[in-house]
């Protein structure tokens, strides 16, 4: 019985000492695996963008007067050259009989002013035939020597100051001739006003100033629609050739940087089917700084993009619609991609001991987890290039290698795992 007891326990014992080694026994971990490819890769900007007019043309009013209502509206065609507007004289201000006493009573002043320099210059007539008598008699007194040579020069001078004064008093008549004609002038405008602000606009009589487009193309806005009276320089309209579009996109500076002139540009989320393509025209030298939604002033600087894709494609985008841009940086053929949540930092010391073997070139800053017969090996790699999706390698992984995305922190070199497909 006792041996029996005995037989029960050591087999006991046996069956605790095996669960205990099976409960701490190290297992393998969970990861994730991708496998390596050779494809495209494409390094891009992604923005928001909208659309614009290259060539925007607002009719303002030349002058001041009365505006015609329009019989434009948003999206209407015109021909160069088309008439988009008509102004009419304004409207003069009430006038009161006070107003037209003033202008009548300025033209009878003008009248005698008129008269009081004809009656000026008949009394410098007078002097000047006087001082002319006065010249001769002093003449013949000096040959006979009964005149001082001073009298005889005192008298010429006064000839000479009397033609002067005939002149000075015609033109002071000419002043008040031109003054006569200058008021007679305002009252005449002013009753001509005041008859016909007794006709409507448009009425015979009243010349009106045709408005014409500059160029052919599509009315945006009629800034301008009802009858109204207008001041100079007033905005009335704005028109464009909408089939000439470009796009323009808002970037920051250090983005901006990378998208040079040329670069491509793949032309998204614009409301038609496929993508669009486009290529930068112009960066602008000048930024600006634009606070986010998040209250952070970002530097940005503006990115001019032609559309390269044929005409009918986009036909249905007008100005100022929103798109979105892939501005292509970098693009390779037959690269050698990872998945880019595989890769991650590798240590100095670590980069330092893969090299460590007498080659010159830098060491690799980056590493990846390659599963290998049910385990992971740290594979270092050198880094060429990564997108939100893919990372460029320059390794010598094959393509078909299966590598270890999101590696956990309990992965290390050798530690056995249990790989399952993304």
């Amino acid at each position: 019985m006792q041996k029996k007891t005995a037989l029960w326990v050591a087999a006991g014992a046996v069956a605790a000492i095996g669960l205990l080694a099976w409960a701490f026994a190290p297992r393998p971990v969970d990861v994730e695996v991708a496998k390596v490819t050779a494809g495209a890769f494409e390094v891009t900007i992604d923005e928001d963008a909208k659309t614009r007019l290259t060539e925007r043309y607002v009719v303002s009013a030349p002058l001041a007067g009365h505006l015609q209502r329009s019989h434009l509206r948003e999206g209407d065609t015109l021909a160069a050259g088309a008439v988009v507007a008509t102004l009419t004289p304004v409207l003069p201000t009430l006038l009161d009989a006070r107003t037209l006493r003033e202008l009548a009573a300025r033209v009878e002043a003008a009248q005698a002013n008129v008269e009081r320099a004809a009656a000026r210059i008949a009394r410098a007539e007078v002097s000047l035939a006087q001082a002319t008598n006065e010249v001769k008699r002093s003449e013949t007194l000096a040959q006979q020597g009964f005149v001082a040579p001073t009298k005889l020069e005192a008298d010429r001078l006064a000839v000479l100051a009397a033609t002067k004064e005939v002149d000075a008093a015609t033109a002071d008549r000419h002043v008040a001739t031109h003054d006569v004609e200058q008021a007679r002038a305002a009252l005449g405008a002013v009753r001509q006003s005041a008859q016909s602000a007794l006709r409507p606009p448009g009425a015979a009589g009243i010349r009106g100033l045709a408005l014409r487009a500059p160029v052919a193309g599509q009315v945006l806005r009629v800034l301008q629609a009802s009858e109204a009276t207008v001041a100079l320089g007033t905005p009335l309209l704005e028109l464009g050739d909408v089939s000439r579009l470009e796009v323009v996109a808002e970037l920051l500076t250090t983005d901006a940087v990378s998208a040079t002139s040329g670069s491509p540009v793949i032309i998204g989320r614009w409301g038609g089917p496929g993508s669009l393509e486009g290529r930068v025209t112009r960066v602008e030298p000048g930024a600006f700084t634009k606070v986010s939604a998040l209250g952070v002033e970002e530097q940005r600087v503006r990115v001019l993009i032609a559309i390269t894709s044929p005409a009918p494609l986009w036909k249905a985008l007008g100005d100022g619609y929103r798109v979105g841009v892939r501005i292509v940086t970098l693009a390779q053929e037959n690269a050698l991609l990872v998945p880019v949540s595989a890769v991650f930092p590798l240590s100095l010391q670590t980069a330092q001991a893969a090299t460590a073997g007498g080659d010159s070139d830098a060491p690799p800053s980056h590493a990846v987890f390659v599963s290998d017969a049910g385990r992971a090996r740290l594979v270092p790699v050198r880094l060429r290039g990564r997108n939100g999706s893919a990372a460029w390698l320059h390794s010598t992984l094959a393509p078909g290698t299966q590598v270890i995305v999101y590696p956990p922190s309990t992965v290390r070199d050798g530690v056995r795992i249990a790989a399952r497909k993304v």
